[in-house]
């Protein structure tokens, strides 16, 4: 697998960003309404949404006098696809867990 877009994996990598990431998921925000859920500065949140404007992951909407920072969440389509491969692993792993705990409570009852 090639990765086309290296850069998305350390843009969600920083926790502030992923949190950018889901309030944004829930809908538009200016810059304002997103630092006031922070306890870091509102130049740092710039710089967070710069970030992930740069990596095609916010577009910027103007709305009257208010600028609105919008999801655009195709990038994270890479990174969905590549865990994605995975998810067989983590199956196998419940339905193992699943069995345990099942063969453990049928010993119990007798």
């Amino acid at each position: 697998m090639t990765y086309r877009n290296q850069g998305i994996y350390s843009v969600i990598a920083d926790p502030h960003r992923r949190q950018i990431i889901d309030m944004l998921a829930r809908g538009d925000k200016s810059a304002g309404e997103i630092a006031q859920q922070f306890e870091i500065s509102r130049p740092a949140i710039v710089k967070h949404l710069r970030v992930l404007e740069e990596h095609g992951l916010v577009e910027i909407q103007q709305v009257g006098r208010e600028r609105k920072h919008h999801l655009t969440p195709t990038p994270l389509r890479e990174v969905h696809d590549w865990l994605n491969r995975y998810e067989t692993f983590w199956k196998g792993r419940l339905q193992s867990l699943k069995h345990i705990v099942e063969s453990k409570s049928s010993d119990r009852e007798e």
